[in-house]
């Protein structure tokens, strides 16, 4: 085993912003005094010439631009007509947000176990939840892997229910050459900031090839509207301002170097748990034969966690837990039915689950601190 003694004057943030935000500052301000110079904030063609670009960029045929990744779940939910007396299948190992639009529009979330490998939904689980409730399955593409999709696919078509990917964290990632959010009826992705492509403040999109079904959800997304002023349906105020396209439209095309670039960190990660010997105690990520990882986050799983969580941020790493609490385990949920459900896989994942830092910018030097570290503790645990 490698031996190497943390370095002491090296600090590795989870994220770091600046450093993504550094070469291309001239275009951001650029772009953002051309929206301030024509005093067009909502809406208009930076909004729509976004779209374009995302639907491209995706494969989509449709891309419609909201308010944030929680908006695009809720407005294709509820473009779908999901509501009282329907149920939702969900993985319970997810965002909140996955949830939380299921049950704000008075619908039923179904939790169901998550696969013991990738930690993404279970198909099986998911034949087991279907009833003549089942409104929809959110298959979620977790950290940047997508999920299983085929047998959810085969599924959903036998029971003639919808798909909404929820795929937030997976801008870019395939699946036998096939994208993230192109593979269901609905796609749903988050600009949050720390978002492999991300904004100044919230945002998000929302994907389908079903032209009606687009018609919709523009509809929705500005109080059901059309024409001004008439309202055909009750919809939200789910539309995205004309700064955030902006800052989106510099850096979309940034995003394929950006994703090689954690792509290249996960392998030396790799590299780098074989050269200290960790294979007994830190459990990597996969990345199945046919799939692009994009790894929004880099997630390992290890015995000791929270102590390991303290002992790298004493030696100034950061980390965090995506995510602490499964869904069936929260207490915001305890009425519900399926949360007395067993899901075993997502329990012990919440226990052992530590994302490391990944981002495109980290440097070989600050890898190699990280790891350090993590065998560290590990010899001096066992």
């Amino acid at each position: 085993m490698t031996t190497t003694r943390p370095a002491a004057d090296v600090t590795v943030p989870l994220l770091d912003l600046v450093a993504q935000y550094r070469p291309i500052r001239d275009e951001i301000l650029q772009a953002i005094t051309r929206v301030c110079d024509s005093q067009r904030f909502i809406m208009g063609p930076e909004v729509e010439t976004l779209e374009l670009e995302l639907a491209a960029l995706i494969g989509a045929e449709h891309a419609i631009a909201v308010s944030s990744g929680t908006d695009a779940l809720l407005v294709a939910m509820m473009a779908l007509g999901i509501g009282p007396g329907t149920e939702v299948i969900i993985p319970t190992f997810s965002f909140f947000a996955t949830a939380g639009c299921v049950v704000r529009l008075g619908a039923t979330p179904v939790f169901v176990d998550v696969d013991p490998v990738t930690l993404n939904v279970d198909p099986k689980a998911v034949k087991r939840a279907l009833s003549p409730r089942t409104k929809a399955i959110v298959p979620v593409h977790l950290y940047g892997l997508m999920a299983d999709m085929d047998p959810i696919l085969a599924l959903a078509r036998t029971a003639g229910v919808p798909i909404i990917e929820d795929a937030a964290q997976a801008i870019g990632a395939e699946s036998r050459g096939r994208r993230a959010g192109t593979l269901g009826t609905i796609g749903c992705f988050s600009f949050f900031p720390s978002k492999n492509l991300g904004g100044f403040g919230d945002g998000g999109l929302v994907t389908t090839n079903d032209a009606a079904l687009a018609h919709d959800i523009r509809l929705l997304r500005n109080h059901g509207m059309e024409p001004k002023y008439f309202h055909k349906r009750v919809g939200g105020n789910f539309r995205l301002d004309a700064l955030q396209a902006a800052v989106l439209r510099v850096k979309a095309p940034h995003l394929t170097a950006w994703t090689d670039a954690r792509r290249r960190n996960a392998d030396r990660y790799r590299a780098l748990f074989d050269e200290f010997d960790l294979a007994d105690h830190v459990e990597a990520p996969v990345e199945p034969n046919g799939y692009r990882h994009i790894y929004h986050q880099f997630v390992i799983r290890g015995a000791k966690r929270d102590a390991l969580r303290d002992h790298l941020r004493a030696n100034r790493i950061g980390t965090e837990i995506y995510y602490p609490v499964p869904f069936h385990r929260q207490e915001c949920f305890a009425g519900l039915p399926s949360s007395a459900a067993a899901c075993p896989v997502a329990d012990r994942a919440a226990e052992r689950v530590l994302a490391l830092p990944i981002y495109g910018e980290l440097t070989e030097e600050q890898q190699r601190h990280v790891v350090s570290c993590i065998a560290e503790f590990y010899r001096r645990e066992s």
